[in-house]
């Protein structure tokens, strides 16, 4: 609802100045901005407190048009309360720009005096990466990581001398002859005296404009100030200093950087990517539900997706103009971590670990799947089934989340590791590695690693035990549905037979 409630936020009430070539997309900017900043787990944490005290009104930080809304839909807002948060809130993101600009200035005065600067030469930069994507020292000599996975694709920029990433504290590396190297930003620093006076005249004049208009209720430019100070550097910058390309990935789908609009216009490439494909809502028994929350706001320049149905994901979200390109499955993260050792049948495994009931409620999901009651039978189901057919489990979990994973689901993997038939792969290792070495594959509906066993040419489908997900759900992306222990069982021996027979026709 949020996501597509329009801003007050009339273009000739903005400053050029300050939004740059982000002008005539203000409000969106505006918007997705907000979502990031000011909605999520907080607020929802807001209204939840609001609506478990009977006559209780929202006492949070919020614009006026969002207060409306929300009054709207019969939530009472305490209306002095949430204006002057939100006015202290604008106020200290006003200071916070002041900042962002002195920083700008001082990093564009030491820059001028180090002589080792770093060559990058034409390059990509990939953001907001951890450690895990990078390239990753296997013993095979092969990383499933999102920087690898680009330089083996196709219709990357081609000529580049660097991959780039803001990873601190990690050594060069290399990738097919190309340098992989940490920079400190996104944006390098201005090292030309005249850029550094350009760029003090700018934010002397912008942050005049952003206390100016605060004062008379023009919000969004004190709100913008650190993000706008950023596109004026890209915009005071030499167009060969910026990289040729920038990755974005699906973690921050909503907020496309001001910045961006700048680099750009300066002729360089602003990608979004999606390296999974578990970003749909189940099917409702009336239908479908509305994409999950942010994805209606995004407007990025480009779009890399997994398939026709990711595809058409996107076109529901932002409308049939989206420039997509489908590219097959997106390698993301690695680890050098070695894979426990099996012999016989292997049946991959990947699920999905509940969190604690009271995270559900924070999050404001009301169709609750990835909960023990259906977690749990997951895993005993397919250990059981894979049992009874001769398999060995290969589980991997998605990811460590530590004590926020619910006890229940905690107490019962402790139980089911110590199965015979049953090995425990570390989180961190590629589903492709665990895929390549199994038989077959069971995903809980509906993680990527189904897609990736199918591009792989393995069996594959999402097991569920619940019987709550719908046989067409498109979320499935086309991989069969199964429903309980029996089916399971029969999809398996089916599976089985069919290897048998394709191995009689192949001698």
């Amino acid at each position: 609802m949020l996501t597509t409630h329009s801003l007050d936020i009339k273009e000739r009430r903005c400053s050029k100045y300050i939004f740059g070539e982000g002008i005539n997309l203000a409000e969106i900017v505006c918007r997705q901005y907000i979502l990031t900043r000011v909605a999520g787990l907080n607020l929802n944490r807001a209204l939840l407190h609001a609506l478990g005290k009977p006559g209780s009104p929202v006492v949070y930080y919020l614009p006026p048009e969002w207060r409306k809304v929300i009054q709207i839909q019969g939530i009472k807002v305490a209306p002095l309360r949430t204006a002057l948060l939100w006015n202290v809130f604008v106020g200290m993101m006003l200071g916070y720009g002041v900042l962002k600009i002195a920083k700008i200035i001082l990093n564009g005065i030491k820059a001028t005096g180090n002589q080792t600067t770093q060559e990058l030469g034409r390059y990509v930069y990939f953001n907001t990466l951890t450690s895990g994507n990078l390239p990753q020292p296997c013993k095979d000599g092969r990383s499933h990581d999102i920087i690898t996975w680009y330089m083996q694709w196709p219709a990357r920029v081609s000529d580049i001398d660097t991959l780039c990433h803001g990873v601190k504290n990690v050594e060069q590396r290399a990738v097919n002859g190309k340098t992989v190297a940490p920079v400190p930003s996104p944006i390098p620093p201005l090292r030309r005296f005249g850029s550094i006076a350009r760029f003090i005249a700018w934010g002397i004049g912008a942050s005049l404009i952003a206390a100016w208009d605060f004062l008379r209720g023009r919000w969004w430019h004190a709100l913008l100030l650190n993000q706008a100070a950023l596109a004026a550097q890209v915009r005071m910058q030499d167009p060969e200093k910026l990289a040729k390309d920038y990755m974005f990935h699906n973690s921050g789908w909503i907020y496309r950087p001001l910045w961006t609009y700048e680099a750009e216009n300066r002729g360089a490439g602003i990608t979004f990517y999606f390296y999974s494909t578990n970003c749909e809502s189940f099917k409702r028994l009336d239908g479908y539900p509305n994409p999950i929350y942010g994805y209606q706001a995004m407007n990025w320049p480009r779009y890399l997706v997994w398939d026709e149905y990711q595809a058409d994901f996107v076109r529901r979200c932002v409308g049939e103009a989206a420039n997509i390109s489908i590219v097959g499955s997106i390698w993301f993260s690695d680890s050098a971590a070695e894979m426990s050792a099996s012999s016989g049948r292997g049946v991959a495994v990947f699920d999905i670990t509940p969190f604690r009931s009271s995270r559900y409620r924070t999050l404001g999901i009301d169709f609750e799947f990835y909960v023990p009651k259906t977690c749990i039978p997951f895993l005993h189901d397919i250990q059981q089934v894979a049992k009874g057919a001769g398999y060995v489990m290969l589980w991997k979990r998605k990811r460590k989340i530590g004590s926020i994973a619910h006890p229940r689901y905690r107490f019962f993997t402790e139980h089911i590791s110590e199965a015979e038939n049953v090995i425990m792969i570390d989180p961190d290792c590629s589903a492709n590695r665990v895929i390549e070495a199994s038989s077959l594959v069971i995903s809980m509906p509906f993680t990527s690693t189904a897609l990736v066993a199918r591009e792989l040419g393995k069996p594959s489908c999402y097991y569920d035990p619940s019987g709550m997900v719908q046989k067409d759900d498109r979320a499935a992306h086309g991989i069969e549905i199964i429903r309980g222990p029996e089916e399971l069982e029969d999809w398996l021996e089916s599976v089985h037979e069919g290897n048998e027979s394709h191995t009689c026709r192949n001698p």
